[in-house]
């Protein structure tokens, strides 16, 4: 599904995929210990040198953060917006947010994405 589309969008990209099947509490324990608030979470997560992916984030965001190493826990996609990588055609994308997961838990808008 959706998961899976994200993934190839990533290796296409040149990402290093690997993955871990998780499903129900333990992926909910998971995305809890490695400080993903409640109200950020999406269907998969991920882990890229030491900063949590949550949802369908955006190669060039996951650029932007590893480019800019901010102190931070990583990157979230609420929900799984239509048109965000892996959710259907981006030309019919509907508006969406990316945003950075502060260590304090606190998040702030890292980039936004305009309706198609």
């Amino acid at each position: 599904g959706c998961c899976s589309a994200w993934i190839d969008i990533l290796e296409k990209e040149g990402f290093a995929v690997t993955t871990e099947r998780s499903l129900g509490t333990l992926l909910i324990r998971y995305k809890q210990d490695n400080g993903i608030p409640q109200n950020m979470a999406s269907c998969h997560t991920g882990k890229i040198d030491g900063y949590m992916i949550e949802g369908h984030v955006p190669p060039a965001d996951i650029r932007k953060l590893l480019a800019e190493r901010p102190d931070a826990i990583g990157l979230a996609v609420p929900g799984m917006p239509y048109g965000s990588p892996g959710m259907g055609p981006e030309t019919k994308r509907e508006a969406y947010d990316v945003f950075l997961i502060a260590r304090d838990g606190s998040t702030e808008v890292f980039s936004s994405y305009e309706a198609a």
